[in-house]
């Protein structure tokens, strides 16, 4: 198994099944296919975090449920037997509460699902940041491709060749413009994250604005033109002036917020001299070993842990235990 099935999002089994995209509107009208619905970013779910388990709500496509959806359905393949859509359902008011996005290391409120007599009785929409470690790895997988696919949808909607208003093709998984012919094709953004090391130090940085206690791994966006190893370089040397050699990719995982890839990455630092960027990190600090293991116990007087089932704690954990090779 490929070290980056174990992280959050990735390995579920979901067979995208991308030959069946053109007959969705087909699939769609069998009996047996399941569709999941999202308000606003969120998926609808069952359980919560105290019993430790949540799993996507997945409805018939003609469920009641879905008369609040937009006309678009998107085909995410198939998984236990069934086929699999996701609908967005954002045109959807709720009576008494209107629920935002918090941001990196914030899950916001959970909003409770339209009074319907058929659905769980705690079914609702809940920020997935909540879930990374109460979700199974296909419910994971089938949340956050559908997360993915509906955010590029609504971010895409105009011809960027000619500003015409596209239409969604292909199972949702391309959008076409009527005017130019152009196709669209989602797209994915990657981002390096940093495992930097020191002998038996690790740099986590802090960027302004987050939840107080919150340090992590140094991350960025590729730029045109550059290699993963490029990227790492210049990231890490940009935000604190540590430079860095010995880069590995270790593990990757899709992160819907809104549309990027992490790619984990190892690097060796070549000394432990600090020289902040401000605009993008409040705080950049070098720990070691014994000081991570008290962050992971939740009993370093500074620093919190790291969001559970995010690449940075995966990548964290792997290098507590030694076992990054």
């Amino acid at each position: 198994m490929d070290i980056a099935d174990n992280v959050t999002f990735g390995g579920g089994g979901l067979d995208r099944q991308a030959h069946r995209r053109g007959e969705s509107g087909l699939i769609l009208t069998d009996p047996a296919t399941r569709m999941l619905g999202f308000w606003r970013g969120r998926p609808l779910i069952t359980g919560d975090r105290t019993s430790g388990r949540a799993a996507p709500v997945l409805l018939p496509s003609d469920h009641a449920l879905f008369a609040h959806a937009s006309e678009l359905r998107v085909f995410l393949g198939g998984a236990t037997g069934q086929s699999l859509f996701a609908a967005d359902l954002s045109g959807w008011e709720p009576a008494d509460r209107v629920a935002a996005d918090l941001g990196p290391g914030r899950a916001g409120d959970d909003v409770p699902a339209p009074p319907l007599p058929d659905l769980p009785e705690d079914a609702r929409f809940a920020d997935m940041r909540g879930l990374l470690a109460v979700l199974d790895p296909l419910g994971a997988e089938i949340a956050a491709t559908a997360k993915g696919i509906l955010e590029w949808h609504r971010g895409h909607r105009f011809c960027a060749n000619c500003g015409a208003p596209t239409a969604p093709i292909a199972g949702g998984w391309q959008r076409g413009c009527p005017e130019c012919g152009r196709p669209h094709f989602p797209r994915t953004d990657p981002v390096v994250i940093m495992l930097v090391t020191h002998g038996n130090s690790l740099l986590l940085g802090r960027s302004p604005g987050w939840p107080e206690g919150m340090y992590s791994l140094l991350a960025g966006f590729m730029e045109p033109g550059e290699t993963i190893s490029m990227a790492v370089r210049r990231e890490v040397a940009e935000e604190t002036g540590v430079p860095v050699t010995a880069v590995k990719p270790l593990a990757s995982q899709p992160w819907p917020w809104p549309t990027t890839l992490m790619i984990g990455c190892t690097a060796e630092a070549v000394g432990r001299d600090i020289t902040l960027d401000p605009t993008e990190l409040e705080d950049a600090i070098w720990v070691t070993r014994e000081d991570l293991a008290e962050i992971f116990a939740a009993r370093h007087p500074v620093i919190r842990p790291a969001r559970k089932g995010a690449i940075a704690h995966f990548l964290m954990q792997l290098w507590l235990a030694d076992r990054l090779e």
